[in-house]
């Protein structure tokens, strides 16, 4: 069977439905497809979810800053209400703890910039607002067997609080409100389906075939497949000229109880605490979901093959998680078993996604967005349907990046700062982008 299509895009996670999303709202026919059983059941339903504006490049920085508003305003973004529910976004601020780092002096000079607000909060009013904390330093971030771990504090810490942070309450469900408004704009989301050849004519891709042996013909194909998204750009001959490389990452988040001095978690901020190497937030029923900031001393655990990793949380893992947890929050009880989830992330050199065309003509790619560009999928399917109708008219989006216009801000956003041919020197290197 062969189907004849403006667009495919490959992926039904958070960022595929989006660019789905905007696609069909272009008066494009669209499909999008996807080997899981539902959109978003792949790495977007394991996203912490945080919206956060903690990047140190400007168009990062804008990019989140223009992409809060329409979770504050999800249903008028979508354009229509899914009968099975809504996801919200829930405001908490966010507080990060400074480190020697000295990452977040970058971050607070952009957020003046373009208008940010943030307030600072030194040692004693910290100590007054979160008095569940340690407000010790204990940097550099180190592993749980060095001797140093257990050293006392030489100093203490100094935080920026973002008023403006938050994270959505059910990112599984936020993808399924995104493929809704996408079917409801015409498009079609296929499940169960895996793509297993890209089709060429006249040396442009002509569409996909999956794996049931059927065809979607389409002048435009958009790899959005996340995790699987390196070994289709080799299937479509897309990595020839990149400069920045991007693959699976295997990643470990936890829950556990909060001790009372953090309860009701409905009150608390999201704390990011570069300090110790993680981050944690409250959860409904007055639990805490931590998580990793990849610090030095944390090895990687790169995945060749995403159909093939270990889905369940390894003990070691847990251990360094909660330790790290119960040096900053001194009443915080180590659970005796590990409650989480193992999921994958596709990461790029630099940690800052590839929102781009590529060295085939009619295949782009929203890939690399690891774990830190859930927030940011309402622009990230504009941004692509940008970047497509600039090349699609003739032009080169590599010799004159697409400008995408802030809302918001009124300030443009180069989409040449996510090319697969930017200068990752240019960039942080760490998820803080």
């Amino acid at each position: 069977m062969t189907v004849r299509v403006d667009a495919v895009v490959i992926g039904a996670g958070i960022i595929g439905a989006s660019v789905a999303l905007e696609l069909a709202r272009s008066g494009r026919s669209v499909v999008c497809v996807d080997r899981g059983p539902a959109p978003g059941a792949g790495s977007t339903s394991a996203s912490s979810a945080l919206i956060r504006f903690s990047y140190s490049t400007p168009d990062a920085v804008l990019t989140a800053w223009e992409s809060a508003p329409h979770w504050e305003r999800w249903s008028e973004h979508l354009g229509t209400v899914d009968p099975n529910g809504m996801v919200s976004f829930v405001r908490t601020g966010m507080l990060i703890f400074d480190a020697p780092s000295g990452t977040m002096p970058r971050v607070t000079a952009l957020w003046d910039e373009i208008g940010v607000p943030y307030e600072r909060l030194h040692t004693d009013a910290l100590a007054a607002r979160y008095p569940g904390l340690d407000l010790g330093s204990y940097f550099p971030p180190k592993p749980i067997d060095d001797p140093a771990f257990a050293d006392d504090s030489t100093s203490n810490l100094s935080a920026v609080f973002d008023p403006n942070a938050g994270y959505v309450d059910d990112p599984l469900l936020a993808a399924h409100n995104v493929a809704f408004a996408a079917r409801a704009h015409g498009a079609e989301i296929l499940l169960r389906r895996r793509v297993v050849e890209v089709l060429f004519r006249e040396r442009r891709v002509s569409g996909v075939r999956l794996d049931d042996d059927s065809v979607l013909e389409a002048p435009v194909v958009v790899n959005a497949a996340g995790p699987h998204s390196a070994a289709l750009n080799r299937l479509a001959g897309a990595d020839r000229d990149m400069r920045i490389g991007h693959r699976a990452l295997r990643q470990e988040v936890f829950t556990a109880p909060a001790p009372a001095t953090l309860v009701p978690t409905a009150e608390l901020p999201i704390v990011v605490d570069l300090d110790l190497g993680q981050y944690f937030r409250g959860q409904p029923g007055d639990l805490l979901l931590v998580g990793g900031t990849e610090p030095e001393c944390d090895p990687m655990e790169w995945i060749d093959d995403a159909d093939r990793f270990d889905e369940h949380c390894t003990v070691a893992r847990f251990e360094t998680t909660m330790l790290r947890l119960a040096r900053r929050v001194p009443d915080f009880g180590v659970p005796i078993r590990p409650t989480g989830l193992a999921a994958l992330y596709d990461v790029a050199d630099d940690w800052v996604p590839i929102y781009d065309a590529s060295c085939v003509p009619g295949w782009f790619m929203a890939c690399a967005t690891s774990g830190n560009q859930f927030k940011n999928a309402p622009l990230a399917g504009k941004f692509m349907v940008s970047i497509i109708e600039s090349v699609e008219r003739g032009a080169s989006h590599d010799e004159d990046p697409v400008q995408f216009p802030g809302a918001r801000t009124g300030r443009h956003i180069n989409l040449g700062a996510f090319s697969r041919l930017r200068n990752p020197t240019l960039t942080s290197g760490t998820v803080m982008g």
